[in-house]
């Protein structure tokens, strides 16, 4: 067990200068320019991850190196940086990198392997990627934990596995599999005999000679049945426990683990139940979502708990902020004695049934019994001690003569760092707003068609002006995304700054409109996105010549890709996109001019995409044309509004400035208001 990354990265950069034959890494996310050892490795390879690896691939004729990453939702861009500009692969033949879209809608690959030579492996829930690496002393500031702008992170909680042996030669089995699915093609078989030698000579192993059982999530996708180990495993586990379970884990929002142990805890023998978690969701959207989700699945704990059996925790470190805690990623949990589990997955719905994970698991039996339920037991006691700031020899004398996880952290607890009692809350207003988890911790892919079904209105007034309200809100924090890209590190994501660049060198030609309007075709014909495009012409042009080319851009750009969509006609699309979106086609066609409005209100589907899609299912062209000048105007306007006088209020952070900006809003929601007090009050007047 390798607790924190400075031992991981450590062990991990030791390991592939150790590679001959093959390294596969899985990854939710990857940033090539971290440095594994920030203090400096000193070992004569570059220090940049990126780099690092294309010098021992040089340096080994025989070495090929697979780099399989999640290609990730938009959602996560804020939290993230964009794998395949930050890696800057050089095209090195035998350094391959791919982004894995090989899942349903919805999902995410969220493994965390990486094996050498089919010999030496790694699992569990750190990504090589920023804001990683820490200590497991978790100092309030540190010169080392610094992202790779150079920026400084808090304090950061994971649990890496190293295996070697038969089970790392499965996890070999494991990522040539997944990189078949997502490339079609073949990666190199694994060496008939794996190598002994690879185990990091300064990682002491905690437990030999043992059986490693891999649980896996796999949903179900292009005709392959799920897999859904990881979910029978925590169920397993959970109704064998006879005394006390473990947990430490960044979500909790799963029911149908809820429920798991709600059954336990009324149970006249029920057993411990501790969990520990960060006190703080990172960032305001998982505070807003995942934190509701929590606070209620922990309300309804406590309601079963009537025996006192079940806490949450939180370990609070010294030197903090309010709004900083340590970032608790790992996903362990132990059984008594018996079982330890480490891996990628959370107490998440998706977890469970959505995603793609890895665990591994080892558990007490045979002759060796007592020696395995030894090394479990310590392993608890090492992360129990790493929170309550004390050695695991505490942790364990006590927990022996009391006989308690719960009374064992009471009497070890300090005055600064320590492990705390912890009831996450949040307000009925939120609570309220926030829906269950079938939106926002999903059990299973989400299906195109329901979407369709709840967002595109069968009553042409009543849903529409309510979304026109919504459409203002997620305008405005499309623009404000927009200026953070620009004058932040997240510009990085999209490569706004380019954008702009060319943007500005269209303003000195005698034919600019027609430059941009045509760029907008272009850009539209590469699948950019369209709310991207609009933002920077407002940062560049302005509001009022912006708004105009963003408008005949967007509809020049429109009416094109779809007559690329008429000439393919509905076997053509059927073809590329598949049979899924021909199905939201075929019931949007259904809704004229109400679903074109809705379709661009909504993320139903990138802008190109709804373009294509109606003119290959000849929706009328009028029709066509009418809803997307009414679905887009508001966003146009509202976003290249925002954007120009957002990117003034950056320039020019002046009291006008700031009061013309804040007169703009006023005025976008005053107008969205009103404009749903007007359909309205037309609906009542034709219901009477």
């Amino acid at each position: 067990m390798l607790v924190d990354a400075e031992v991981y990265f450590r062990a991990l950069r030791a390991a592939i200068l150790k590679a001959r034959h093959s390294v596969f890494i899985l990854s939710w996310d990857i940033d090539s320019r971290i440095r594994l050892v920030p203090a400096g490795a000193n070992d004569g390879y570059p220090e940049q991850f990126g780099d690092f690896l294309y010098a021992v691939a040089e340096a080994r004729p025989e070495l090929h190196i697979h780099v399989l990453n999640w290609d990730f939702a938009m959602l996560f861009a804020l939290e993230r940086k964009w794998p395949a500009a930050r890696l800057g692969w050089r095209g090195h033949r035998r350094v391959k990198f791919h982004m894995d879209a090989e899942h349903p809608v919805g999902a995410s690959h969220h493994q965390k392997v990486v094996v050498i030579d089919d010999g030496l492996a790694f699992a569990g829930g750190l990504d090589i990627t920023r804001c990683r690496w820490d200590t497991p002393d978790h100092p309030g500031e540190s010169p080392l934990r610094r992202d790779s702008d150079g920026k400084p992170y808090g304090p950061f909680h994971d649990v890496q596995a190293i295996v070697d042996g038969d089970a790392a030669r499965a996890l070999g089995e494991l990522a040539r599999l997944r990189w078949e699915r997502a490339t079609s093609q073949e990666p190199k078989a694994a060496s008939a005999k794996p190598r002994e030698d690879l185990w990091p000579e300064d990682i002491a192993p905690d437990v030999t000679d043992i059986n490693v059982g891999i649980a896996r999530t796999e949903p179900a996708y292009n005709g392959r049945k799920g897999v859904y180990e990881v979910r029978q495993l925590h169920l397993d586990a959970i109704a064998a426990a006879r005394q006390r379970l473990f947990f430490e884990n960044q979500y909790f929002t799963s029911d149908l683990i809820c429920n798991a142990l709600a059954a336990r805890l009324i149970e006249d023998d029920a057993p411990e139940i501790m969990i520990v978690m960060p006190k703080i969701q990172s960032g305001w959207l998982e505070q807003s979502t995942m934190g509701v989700l929590r606070a209620r699945v922990h309300r309804r704990l406590k309601q079963a708990d009537e025996r006192g059996r079940y806490r949450m925790y939180c370990a609070d470190l010294p030197g903090l902020n309010d709004d900083c805690c340590l970032n608790v990623h790992s996903k362990v949990f132990t059984v008594d004695d018996d079982i330890l589990c480490i891996g990628s997955a959370n107490l998440s719905n998706r977890s469970m049934s959505l995603d793609t994970e890895c665990k591994l698991v080892i558990e007490a039996h045979g002759s060796r019994q007592d020696e395995i339920r030894g090394a479990i037991a310590r392993l608890r006691s090492r992360l129990m001690a790493e929170h309550l700031d004390v050695k695991p020899e505490q942790v364990a004398a006590e927990l022996q003569q009391r006989n308690s996880l719960h009374a064992t952290v009471a009497a070890l607890q300090g005055s600064a760092r320590s492990l705390n009692v912890f009831d996450p809350e949040t307000t009925p207003e939120l609570d309220a707003l926030i829906p269950d988890q079938a939106v926002l911790d999903p059990e299973k892919p989400i299906d195109p068609d329901e979407l369709i079904e709840q967002l595109v209105p069968r009553d042409i007034h009543k849903p529409v002006p309510r979304r026109m309200i919504v459409l203002g809100v997620l305008a405005v924090a499309l623009a404000l995304l927009a200026i953070a890209w620009r004058w932040t590190p997240l510009g990085e994501m999209v490569n706004l700054a380019a954008l702009i660049k060319l943007a500005r060198s269209l303003e000195a030609l005698p034919f600019t409109p027609l430059a941009v309007i045509l760029g907008y075709v272009v850009a539209g014909m590469l699948m950019v996105p369209v709310m991207l495009l609009i933002g920077v012409t407002g940062i560049v042009f302005g509001p009022l010549a912006g708004g105009l080319y963003a408008a005949g851009g967007t509809l020049l750009s429109a009416a094109i890709s779809y007559g690329v969509g008429r000439w393919l006609g509905k076997d053509g699309i059927h073809r590329i996109l598949g049979a899924r979106m021909d199905r939201i086609s075929r019931r949007l066609s259904k809704q004229g001019i109400v679903a074109m409005v809705v379709t661009r209100l909504l993320p139903v589907a990138p802008f190109t995409v709804v373009n294509v899609l109606a003119g290959a299912l000849q929706i009328r062209f009028r029709d066509y044309l009418i809803g997307t000048i009414l679905g887009m105007t508001p966003g146009i306007v509202i976003t290249v509004t925002f954007a120009h006088h957002l990117a003034e209020a950056v320039r020019n952070p002046s009291p006008e400035v700031i009061s013309v900006l804040a007169g703009v809003a006023i005025l976008l929601i005053g107008t969205a208001v009103g404009l749903q007090r007007l359909f309205e009050r037309r609906s009542n007047i034709q219901a009477q």
